[in-house]
């Protein structure tokens, strides 16, 4: 398999949750809302746009290839952050699945910071 299709199988991998989860929280902004508040996320009413935006517009780039590398630093910042402030709860082994899931997508955005997104991809279009 060539490099390059590769950097688009990891872009759409990657890229699925995040577009998947901001349209999903479209449906539910008070919920979200809510629910950052209790975990003690200062302004949650305006954050939750902050996020879906995030997770929406970025997993759009990562899809398409477009300012990648500055996206998949975002996005691994994001996933970092969300971890640690929802996941890490060392006394439940689901919440911390979910927070070690955290990581290893934050590596993979990492990986794609690197590397690039490849030809096949807007970034290489504009350049």
């Amino acid at each position: 398999m060539s490099s390059n299709l590769q950097l688009l199988v990891a872009r759409i991998l990657l890229s699925v949750i995040f577009i998947t989860a901001g349209y999903g929280k479209l449906n539910g902004v008070e919920g979200t809302a809510g629910y950052m508040s209790s975990l003690g996320i200062p302004l949650a009413s305006v954050t939750v746009w902050l996020v879906i935006a995030l997770e929406l517009l970025g997993g759009l780039a990562i899809l398409a290839g477009f300012f990648t590398r500055y996206v998949a630093w975002a996005l691994a910042a994001f996933c970092i952050a969300s971890g640690f402030l929802a996941h890490f709860q060392p006394e439940d082994q689901m919440q911390m699945i979910m927070f070690m899931k955290n990581l290893a997508i934050t590596g993979g955005f990492l990986a794609l910071a690197v590397s690039g997104p490849g030809a096949w991809s807007v970034d290489a279009r504009r350049a």
